[in-house]
């Protein structure tokens, strides 16, 4: 459990000096799901490659931990993260979009494979595509290939996936430039539930991103918060994405 939570710490800027946050509107006239849909997407950004500085904190029933984490992306080929503890790189990962990879120093053990583990862990399948949307606002699914039933709940627009299956997934939406506020993903079969929540958000140059996120997953075994707060956003340069386990680290394998 430790080694797939500090995977999920690690999964989890044009640069900017200060903060300015992105005002919102409350839902106030119902309207249908495609159009919800097509104006989420409306925000979409393209992007080349995105770093982002953050502060992380991870807490369970049994642990709390603050980091500080590096990410970089190229867009949809990879992301690299580094994660720091008063300074000094403590573990790597490597994400592609056929594999999962990762190393802690401490440990001197390291970890290759897939999504399979990971998304056991947090009850909803994982792929490439779907951590880059969480780190960039989106959906993490495409919520064009599925249907849904749109309505207004907590003053946002709501988004109720009406598959009848043992996967329940819903998304919350802000009024002015429908932003994803939250997104819900339950197995009640399982007594599962993970939960995504985008509180603030931020305008830079033409590309709106995420002030900060939030992660709960909560199942049988326990429950587990992560938050990810945003220091500095960097677009389109040039990263370098260095990754190689050191000699002598021990291979692990995540059950």
């Amino acid at each position: 459990m430790k080694k797939i939570l500090s995977l999920v710490a690690i999964i989890l800027m044009v640069s900017c000096k200060s903060k300015a946050v992105l005002a919102e509107s409350v839902a106030t006239e119902v309207i249908n799901s495609d159009k919800i849909i097509e104006s989420h997407y409306n925000n979409k950004f393209d992007f080349s490659t995105l770093s982002i500085r953050a502060n992380v904190k991870f807490e369970d029933e049994k642990n709390s931990q603050n980091v500080s984490a590096d990410i970089r992306i190229k867009k949809d080929e990879k992301i690299l993260v580094i994660i720091r503890v008063l300074g000094l790189t403590m573990a790597k990962a490597l994400i592609t979009p056929n594999s999962v990879k990762y190393y802690e120093f401490l440990g001197k053990k390291y970890f290759e494979g897939d999504y399979a583990s990971l998304s056991q862990w947090l009850g909803t399948d994982l792929d490439f595509n779907k951590v880059q949307n969480l780190l960039i606002g989106q959906a993490l699914d495409n919520l064009n290939n599925s249907k849904y039933t749109a309505s207004i709940v907590d003053k946002m627009y709501k988004l109720e996936d009406v598959k009848d299956s043992n996967t329940k997934k819903t998304y919350y939406f802000e009024a002015e430039n429908f932003l994803l506020k939250k997104q819900e993903i339950e197995q009640p079969a399982q007594d599962r539930k993970l939960q995504i929540s985008y509180p603030e958000y931020q305008k830079l140059s033409d590309k709106i991103v995420p002030l900060k996120f939030a992660i709960e997953a909560n199942q049988k075994k326990g429950k587990t918060n992560i938050d990810i707060d945003y220091k500095t956003i960097t677009f389109n340069e040039d990263f370098s994405f260095p990754y190689s386990v050191p000699d002598g680290y021990e291979r692990i394998y995540i059950k």
